[in-house]
């Protein structure tokens, strides 16, 4: 017996029914974030380098001296040994945890829990993972500007709304109650606040009384307060732009840590009770979430390791998105790390802090030279935020054309101020002098004779 045909089978001699136009595929909309120039910049040094280009760089936050000796060795031996190299628990491994907890104690004075310490890929791994775990679609999340591109960009990424605070010279580029309450008022209430302190790209800092303040406001008025700490260790003011012992050494000097203490003999880990480090938020709350990285002070960019304090609400969350989102830190640099906080390693680091202050004292002293203007002070970190000129910018238009020419003609790459202030970068750039006292002074040399051209 034959079956009658289903109703909505449609019999060979009549044609299907069409399909609608599939839609085009494309990158998501949250996606659609600037590119950081830096890595465009860096891209453009690597073509003219390849083709023969003698190219100074000075748009990158790397420093030059690379990591300290120890931690260099112990991935050597790691490599040499033919050791599987597995994955680690996704907050990293209990080794190095337990040694960041033993340098909040040796520069801050703070005891912290191992428990609470996740080790991450990079400083850009804890952002993405504190970001993550602690704001929603649609939060508003306050940052100073200019500020560091990529807060913006990740924050936009995740469907936060970023309130930009118009932080200029009269408040040292760090944001300040008063302008976090304007910005309430025009906005609405705020979720996080973003400090960094030392600043990228201006290099100021917040001081003690300015963390303890801003600190208070954000636990009062229930806003995570989120403290870049990357750039500690590398400052050299004399003010109490410091930890809890003080600003200037006791002659006024600035705060530029040699690795000894009074007498010439190392101090204990490399620290002498740490004048010049930098201010941390856990020292006023632990609500607060801190990043860091061994980038910046230990020389360890391309290494790919960092660090997030976790408030203790939000460590079970980081948690499981960390398992999920990099699995784990990469295990050899976890491993080679824990040297970095070795005596040796905190000397060697100090070292190399001595020498980014010789060049920032080759730059502030040719400012004149170069004819820019409206700088920052550049109280921590390694970099030079200032006006390329009047001269320049009028022939040149903005900064971004200015770079662009100087790179080409003269072979020195600096940065352009749009990646950190949508507003005003294009009257801005923003040089590093991580690589060190004779390339700064190369490039210097070049940049004048490229604007008497």
């Amino acid at each position: 017996m034959m079956s009658s045909p289903h109703p909505d089978h449609q019999p060979d001699d009549q044609p299907a029914i069409p399909l609608p136009p599939a839609p085009p595929l494309g990158p998501s909309s949250r996606s659609q974030v600037p590119a950081f120039q830096v890595m465009t910049i860096l891209g453009r040094v690597a073509e003219l380098r390849a083709a023969g280009a003698d190219v100074v760089s000075l748009c990158a936050g790397e420093p030059g001296g690379g990591a300290p000796a120890g931690v260099s060795a112990r991935a050597a031996e790691l490599h040499a040994s033919g050791r599987a190299l597995n994955y680690t628990p996704s907050l990293g491994i209990e080794e190095l945890r337990t040694a960041i907890a033993g340098h909040y104690q040796r520069w801050y004075g703070i005891e912290v829990d191992p428990a609470r310490v996740a080790v991450t890929t990079g400083s850009s791994g804890a952002f993405m993972a504190g970001f993550l775990a602690a704001f929603n679609p649609g939060d508003r999340v306050a940052m100073a500007r200019p500020g560091y591109a990529a807060y913006r960009n990740i924050l936009a990424a995740l469907g936060c709304q970023v309130v930009e605070l118009d932080a200029g010279p009269a408040v040292r580029f760090q944001p300040t109650p008063a302008l976090l309450e304007e910005a309430e008022s025009v906005h609405g209430p705020l979720a996080g606040l973003i400090l960094a302190s030392p600043n990228n790209p201006t290099g100021t800092m917040a001081t003690r009384a300015e963390m303890a303040v801003l600190s208070a406001w954000c636990r009062e008025r229930g806003v995570r307060l989120v403290s870049d700490e990357i750039y500690h260790g590398i400052t050299y003011g004399a003010s109490d732009i410091s930890t809890k012992s003080g600003g200037a050494d006791a002659d006024g000097a600035s705060g530029v840590h040699d690795g000894t203490d009074g007498d010439g003999a190392a101090g204990a880990a490399g620290d002498r009770a740490g004048v010049e480090r930098g201010v941390c938020a856990w020292e006023y709350s632990t609500e607060a979430m801190v990043i860091s990285s061994f980038s910046k002070y230990w020389g360890m960019p391309g290494w790919r390791i960092g660090w997030m304090l976790m408030p203790e609400d939000l460590a079970p969350a980081i948690g499981g998105l960390s398992g999920s989102v990099s699995l784990c830190p990469p295990a050899p640099a976890q491993y080679a790390a824990v040297e970095a906080f070795s005596v040796e390693s905190y000397a060697a680091c100090d070292a190399q802090v001595a020498g980014f202050a010789r060049a920032r004292t080759l730059v502030l002293e040719n400012q004149d030279r170069l004819g820019w203007t409206d700088a920052a002070p550049a109280d921590g970190a390694f970099y030079f935020w200032a006006k390329p000129g009047e001269a320049m910018l009028a022939r040149y238009g903005t900064s971004t054309a200015y770079c662009e020419a100087l790179l080409e003609r003269a072979h020195v790459a600096l940065t352009p101020g749009t990646d950190f202030d949508t507003a005003h970068g294009d009257e801005y750039v923003r040089l590093s002098f991580a690589a060190g006292y004779e390339v700064v002074a190369e490039a210097i040399e070049r940049i004048v004779a490229f604007q008497q051209s």
